[in-house]
């Protein structure tokens, strides 16, 4: 079983950067797909981006292609989310996930752990 960890999340203006953090404990995190999510208020968790256990294969929501980069550094058990040029509907919690299964999972059903979640406030 693993533990997961998110921090980095913050306050930012329209425009800016913030770079996401989600540390692992237990289990063996190599192994994992690792995913983030993110949820606003009154609305359902969605997928933000995902990333298999080699870097070799990535996947992103539409929404922020071209502006957020998933990460991970295994031999550290973390993985990142870049956040760029950020726009006030990036605003939520952002959650990190791992998922067992042999494809990298788009969708929270997907995802066997999951870490506590991280503000993320975007002004105009």
């Amino acid at each position: 079983q693993v533990q997961l960890v998110e921090s980095g999340g913050g306050l930012v203006q329209a425009g800016g950067s913030l770079r996401l953090s989600c540390a692992a404990s237990g289990g063996t995190f190599s192994r994992y797909k690792m995913g983030w999510f993110r949820q606003a208020p009154g609305k359902e968790r969605e997928f933000v981006a995902a990333i298999n256990w080699s870097t070799t294969i990535t996947y992103y929501a539409d929404s922020v292609k071209g502006r957020f980069t998933i990460s991970r550094d295994n031999p550290k058990k973390t993985v990142f989310l870049q956040m760029n040029s950020l726009k006030p509907e990036d605003t939520a919690i952002y959650f990190c996930a791992a998922s067992d299964t042999i494809v990298v999972p788009t969708t929270p059903s997907g995802y066997d752990y999951w870490g506590q979640g991280t503000q993320v406030t975007v002004s105009s």
